[in-house]
């Protein structure tokens, strides 16, 4: 039997309840549906050590840390040396989640803007990408990380993205990359599939977000790593490429952005 090209879930949440019970059992159905390598997100940096430990426990789990928007005003602020403190455990590959979310929390704006630079400071430092998360805060979001970039160079993938074209082009200009998730394999979202469609495929990563968002077959139930296939198979058909093409120019894309991981899978 021909095994499935290999592709990279890019962004989950493997320390959430949701997966407590079955968590190896996670990660062999995403093995056998081609994902080979999971990045597993911390959004209290309080939870660092647990998601930590699940990285350290399988070989093909990676993990960033930082402040959720939505948690920045609740949660003790970040720092820039803690932050930079914990990028050096080998299987910590990025700094992140962090932005905007003015949906549910613009009255926390001010503070998840201090958070944000916060992080973007960290990145700079460490030189590992910032993961970001943009809901409903477009404007600010591109002045952001503009400003920051012309302060110093660092590089960043617009997790998620489910945004408009104008912070798209923002963030392709700046040369970060877009993160297709189940979102953008929901029938009506054939807006976000354009957006995608106008990006360079060399900018584009795959990822569930799980458990959440899960992209049909499965939607309305949870997500899991091994439904990134069910999203790479949209991607394929949105630039026009096999799956197996699609899997392995992504694949390059994840590489390029994660020198991290990417290293430390050669070294394995």
């Amino acid at each position: 039997m021909t095994s499935l090209p290999r592709i990279t879930d890019s962004h989950c949440h493997l320390d959430f309840p949701d997966f407590a019970e079955e968590l190896d059992d996670v990660i062999v159905r995403a093995s056998a549906a081609g994902v080979r390598r999971m990045v597993t997100i911390c959004t209290r940096l309080r939870n660092e050590p647990a998601v930590r430990a699940i990285a350290e426990a399988h070989a093909g789990v990676f993990y960033a840390a930082g402040t959720h928007p939505m948690s920045a005003a609740e949660e003790p602020m970040a720092t820039v040396d803690g932050l930079v403190a914990l990028a050096k455990h080998p299987k910590f590959v990025g700094i992140g989640e962090t932005g905007l979310d003015y949906h549910y929390t613009a009255d926390s704006a001010e503070v998840q803007q201090r958070s944000l630079r916060i992080h973007i400071a960290a990145a700079r430092e460490t030189g590992l990408p910032l993961i970001i998360h943009a809901r409903a805060a477009d404007e600010d979001m591109a002045r952001i990380l503009a400003e920051e970039h012309r302060a110093g160079a660092y590089s960043c993938v617009m997790h998620c993205y489910s945004s408009g074209p104008d912070l798209a082009r923002a963030a392709l200009d700046l040369g970060f990359y877009l993160s297709m998730s189940g979102i953008a394999a929901f029938p009506k979202s054939q807006e976000l599939r354009d957006i995608f469609a106008a990006a360079p495929l060399d900018r584009i990563l795959v990822e569930t977000d799980a458990p959440y968002l899960a992209p049909p077959p499965h939607r309305g139930r949870r997500n899991e790593p091994a439904y990134t296939m069910h999203t790479a198979k949209v991607g394929a058909e949105v630039f026009g490429l096999s799956y197996e093409d699609f899997a392995r120019r992504t694949e390059a894309n994840f590489d390029r952005l994660f020198t991290k991981a990417a290293s430390a899978a050669k070294a394995a």
